[in-house]
């Protein structure tokens, strides 16, 4: 209790669905759990500016290191990284844990998971965008992997952090990790000190897990699964409230049509409880931009203490 009300962010692993499960929490364990899940190349450090906030305003931040990332296990199977596997492993732990409710926070590759894991418990091909797509890259067995062995580990996740174009597409015959580039000077976002505990982590576990989050997407190499496994859910619609937060800059939003299926109103058909903001900021916008992201989470999780309070 100690360490709760002093705010230290406590580690510890669960044996969950099969695997070691790393999480990083914070905050009192009795207040109202938030499950902060990360996307690529991350880790539970992601989350660290809201971790903080969170726990500061009586929530129980949970932020794991996904399956194949920092103190997690790491699978060799690319098939144990389907949307079942993963959104498993954190039904799991809310089961490890005895909490029947939690808010569930997503970025990048969590924020699928985020709406899968609400989807599956309520209470395309991109083939054309070419070889220099970089999910395309990321779908060859062992490809990228070779191509980020040409750097350090603290470059490669730099040239990613860093990144500020429309759609991360290489030229013909170009690997997209050559075609980024690594700023000389620090991140304004991410300190020196920051980006090497990324870095080690990374180090330990190498990029295969993390990448074999792509080979479970439905695209090429035959290696792919997610959306034949999803196909019951097919025009299913996720009815829990929602929000949706994006960056105007973030090459999510200007690629894969997804700016036209927000603004349409495609996603409000599919999450008719959906509230969606968009905010300065690139892809990466829960650590460039900690206290708008924290100011847009908690003017949705108040909404909910106010309705507790008042019933």
């Amino acid at each position: 209790m100690e360490a709760e009300a002093a705010g230290e962010v406590r580690h510890w692993a669960a044996d969950v669905n099969g695997i070691s499960l790393h999480v990083a929490e914070r905050g009192p364990s009795t207040g109202p759990a938030v499950l902060l899940i990360h996307g690529f190349p991350e880790l539970w450090l992601s989350w660290r500016h809201q971790v903080a906030t969170l726990a500061a305003r009586g929530f129980r931040a949970l932020a794991p290191d996904l399956r194949g990332y920092g103190d997690s296990s790491v699978p060799a199977d690319p098939a144990a990284y389907s949307i079942f596997h993963i959104v498993g492993d954190l039904v799991a732990l809310l089961d490890h844990l005895r909490l029947p409710k939690v808010f569930v926070v997503g970025h990048d590759w969590g924020a699928q998971v985020a709406w899968h894991l609400c989807l599956f418990l309520p209470d395309k091909s991109f083939a054309k965008l070419g070889d220099g797509f970089y999910i395309n890259q990321f779908q060859e067995p062992g490809r990228t992997e070779r191509a980020f062995g040409r750097y350090d580990v603290a470059t490669v996740l730099k040239k990613f952090y860093a990144a500020e174009i429309d759609e991360l597409i290489a030229p013909p015959g170009v690997e997209i990790i050559d075609f980024l580039q690594a700023p000389s000077s620090p991140l304004p976002w991410m300190t020196d000190d920051e980006l090497g505990q990324y870095a080690e982590k990374f180090q330990k576990t190498g990029f295969t897990g993390p990448l074999n989050y792509y080979c479970m997407m439905e695209l090429l190499y035959g290696l792919c699964r997610n959306w034949r496994l999803t196909a019951p859910w097919s025009g299913a619609k996720i009815i829990v409230p929602a929000k949706f937060i994006l960056s105007e800059n973030d090459s999510g939003l200007q690629s894969f049509g997804t700016e036209k299926y927000v603004k349409s109103g495609g996603l409000k058909s599919n999450v008719p409880n959906v509230e969606v903001s968009i905010i300065e900021g690139h892809h990466f916008v829960q650590q460039e931009k900690a206290e708008r992201v924290n100011s847009e989470i908690l003017s949705f999780l108040d909404k909910f203490a106010s309705e507790e309070a008042s019933a």
